[in-house]
């Protein structure tokens, strides 16, 4: 006959061992626990419900028994909605304040950084306007585009404009204006970001293309270019997310207006949301909004392994 297989007993090294790791990751999930509650109240669960409501037809002051199911009504709604066409096209427009900030954040940078005494006074100069209340920020630009006694249009005056733009008050100067103040905002954080990426370039890259005859342009084109793609690239992911939820400088200065040419997807499905009560076409609205940036996102990941340097 064979012997029974032989029960091997845990060491009791190997039983403390197991304890601690349960106790060890019973901890780890104490501790992360508030914040995967909050992801998933705060985030997860409103994503679950925008995509149930993107195929209801639901106004909620009216509870759940007014809930009904649309389809895909909102999205067709979406294709003959001029307005919402609109909105997507000033979006498109609206992001290219962001190349141009970059540029001029760029050139801010490179100036303070070699040419400038008292680096951080300007540093904290530029970054003012990105942490001021964006409340304050539009009241006060409010006041210099006022079309009549705004300080922008009287200087205009005393240098020979007779009949300076309305700015925000003109339907063809409004987007352009947004615009403007939204660059202005954002300049100091770019800045202070190239900077930092400036910084990390090795001096001795520089020195040697001196040696080598290489004029400023040619160090710039060839050295500072490709060293600061990683910064390049992260400022335009950012920014570009960033123009796609812009609203409370919208909502405090225009509030879409006038004649909706400054109305913005975000600004577009607040209003039909909590303005005119139509959560679902609001969601089919978030929904599109996501989408686009998500492909947007994705070309400029695949695009950035042609001409960003690691």
């Amino acid at each position: 006959m064979e012997a029974a297989p032989m029960l091997r007993k845990t060491s009791p090294r190997k039983a403390r061992t197991g304890r601690l790791q349960r106790r060890e990751s019973l901890a780890g999930w104490l501790f992360v626990a508030p914040m995967l509650l909050g992801i998933s109240i705060f985030t997860l669960f409103p994503i679950l419900i925008m995509l149930i409501l993107n195929f209801a037809d639901w106004d909620f002051v009216l509870g759940l028994e007014k809930f009904a199911w649309a389809g895909l009504d909102n999205f067709g709604q979406l294709l003959d909605d001029s307005r919402f066409h609109k909105t997507w096209m000033n979006n498109m427009i609206f992001m290219f304040t962001v190349p141009v900030c970059m540029a001029i954040s760029l050139l801010l940078a490179i100036i303070i950084n070699k040419h400038v005494f008292l680096k951080d006074f300007f540093k904290v100069a530029y970054f003012m306007p990105y942490i001021s209340s964006v409340v304050a920020v539009a009241v006060v630009w409010q006041v210099l585009f006022h079309p009549s006694k705004g300080p922008v249009n009287q200087f205009l005056r005393m240098i020979g404009i007779s009949d300076p733009p309305r700015w925000i008050a003109d339907p063809d100067w409004a987007l352009l204006s947004v615009m403007m103040i939204s660059i202005w905002i954002s300049i100091g954080f770019n800045m202070i970001v190239y900077m930092a990426g400036l910084q990390a370039i090795p001096k001795d890259l520089y020195e040697s293309a001196e040696i080598d005859g290489a004029g400023g342009w040619t160090k710039f084109r060839k050295i500072t270019l490709p060293l600061i793609s990683p910064t390049t690239f992260f400022l335009l992911i950012t920014g570009i997310i960033y123009t796609f939820k812009s609203f409370d400088l919208i909502a405090v200065l225009t509030k879409g207006g006038p004649a909706g040419s400054t109305s913005l997807m975000v600004w577009y499905m607040y209003e039909t949301a909590f303005l005119n009560l139509k959560i679902g076409y609001a969601s089919a609205i978030g929904t599109v909004l996501f989408i686009s940036v998500l492909i947007i996102t994705l070309v400029q990941w695949a695009g950035q392994k042609k001409w960003v340097n690691y």
